[in-house]
């Protein structure tokens, strides 16, 4: 049988694969079976992780910092896996090889080739590109729930938003598609237009221009330009969404040939196609609004995610559904029972350990100061269930990386933030490198210092802790836990922070 690749149910055979993305195409040596194009093929999942190689896959090969995937190519063929895509011929696997210079550059024509199949096939298929410097993922989730009940949806999983996570969700595109939902993500100007290039959107949504990765861009204004790349690259006719609220992202509208849908909270904002009004929130902080849409009767939404800052992204996403096609009171339906989002995104839940008990807030994925604040915000305002007394509000925070000569001032910013919010404890976590270890302590110097710990009888305005490590901090939580039952936790910093790996132990 002719070897071929699906990616979703948009058939292509090895030797297509090959043609597309100027390759060439070595069968393994005791099998020249490669060579027809017309046999009928299995689905094929593209996959560049080899754990997850498994029958009937086609593994890109990347070599990233530390793992070169090309090593993992003996025995795979014993597994089922279909072919590789390599920059150099592996002696000893056994599978067939598309030899290609650069194995990411081909990832991206292979996903455009396959959007441009779809496009062909004739049927409705709209992509929607995302970005913002806070929100992507969250919208993201949100969007792809409610157009669910529309088509059949592809999106990432958590933020795959690059040169290689944004082709292998393009790659899930099949015949059977109605939306993809596609989050674009810039860490220097020029990332985003690349990825317009591999797929361009037909709606292109900007959320917010902030300072996440100011370090990298230098600039704020620097941060908006990457920003307009995806109103920019548009298919011809394409529609840009965008936040009225936010000045830098409003002044894209000119950018935007195909015409502009304008969503915000801001009343002095007289032009809007979607609005967001009369915010409450419980307390659990899920907050309700209500919803505004052109040419329809407004209706109340309660949002069964927490955050008040997650009104903006639900609007966001309610503009574009409604755009599309979704009655509001449908939408608002959507959005009241969508209560998980991707992992480590104001997740919510009660942790048992063998020496306290409290409810976590995981928003550990990653952190920059707009993100940061959301956060705390948060933490400040829970309320938790009516009739016990208010939660003891600690903030565990780690390091914001990329934020260039004012990083220093930025996280002092944010330790003086908790202690202007009213916490109960900050604990700090601290670092191997060195750098990235003097802004955990810039964070505690703006909080006024580490304190000596709780007086005799009473709490000190906010204790401050410096832990070394997540192992550490976990450590001082279940301390402070333990002495205030019903205790409110947030975890919130870096990668680099180890706080989502905390988060899972506790939850695990």
């Amino acid at each position: 049988m002719t070897q071929c690749v699906q990616a979703g149910t948009m058939p292509m055979t090895l030797q297509e694969v090959a043609r597309c993305l100027s390759g060439r195409l070595v069968p393994v040596a005791a099998s020249r079976s490669a060579d027809g194009v017309d046999d009928p093929c299995e689905s094929l999942k593209v996959v560049s992780d080899s754990r997850l190689a498994e029958e009937g896959s086609l593994f890109i090969a990347i070599r990233g910092e530390r793992v070169d995937g090309h090593d993992f190519l003996p025995g795979m063929g014993a597994r089922g896996v279909r072919a590789a895509l390599v920059d150099h011929l592996v002696s000893g696997a056994d599978l067939p090889q598309i030899l290609v210079k650069d194995t990411v550059e081909a990832l991206g024509l292979l996903a455009k080739h396959n959007i441009e199949l779809r496009r062909a096939a004739g049927a409705d298929f709209t992509v929607i590109g995302i970005t913002g410097s806070v929100g992507k993922t969250t919208t993201k989730d949100l969007l792809a729930s409610l157009l669910a009940k529309l088509g059949e949806v592809v999106a990432p999983v958590g933020s795959f938003n690059n040169e290689i996570g944004l082709p292998l969700t393009a790659l899930q595109v099949g015949e059977g598609t109605r939306f993809l939902v596609a989050e674009m993500g810039a860490n220097h100007v020029g990332e985003i237009a690349h990825l317009t290039q591999i797929v361009p959107p037909d709606l292109a949504l900007v959320l917010k221009v902030g300072v996440a990765h100011l370090g990298e861009f230098g600039s704020v204004e620097r941060i908006a330009q990457a920003k307009s790349e995806i109103v920019r690259g548009l298919v011809p006719g394409g529609l840009a969404v965008l936040n009225a609220d936010d000045p830098r992202v409003a002044a894209m509208a000119p950018l935007a040939r195909g015409g502009v849908l304008r969503f915000g909270m801001n009343g002095k904002t007289a032009v809007l196609d979607a609005r967001a009004s009369d915010v409450e929130r419980d307390r659990s902080d899920r907050p309700s609004f209500t919803l505004s849409l052109a040419d329809a009767e407004p209706v109340r939404v309660h949002l069964g995610i927490s955050g008040t800052h997650n009104v903006m992204n639900a609007l966001a996403a309610a503009t574009v559904a409604h755009h599309m096609g979704m009655d509001p009171r449908s939408i608002a339906e959507g959005l009241g029972r969508d209560d998980r989002i991707s992992p480590h995104r104001m997740a919510v839940g009660t942790v048992r350990t063998a020496r306290a008990g409290f409810t976590l807030i995981d928003d550990s994925f990653n952190a920059n100061p707009d993100s940061m604040r959301a956060g705390l915000d948060a933490l400040s305002t829970w309320q938790g269930a009516k009739g016990r007394a208010e939660p003891y509000r600690i903030a565990v925070l780690g390091v914001m990386l990329e934020l260039g000569d004012r990083s220093a001032q930025l996280h002092e910013q944010v330790g003086a933030y908790c202690r202007q919010l009213g916490l109960d404890a900050l604990v700090a976590v601290g670092c191997p490198d060195e750098s990235a270890d003097a802004l955990v302590r810039a964070m505690v110097r703006g909080a006024g210092g580490e304190t000596a710990g709780e007086t005799e009888g009473g709490t000190a305005p906010m204790l401050v802790r410096y832990a070394q490590d997540a192992d550490q901090a976990g450590k001082v939580v279940e301390s402070l836990a333990a002495r205030h039952p019903g205790s409110l936790v947030l975890l919130k910093g870096s990668h680099m922070s180890g706080l989502s790996a905390l988060a899972e132990r506790w939850q695990g």
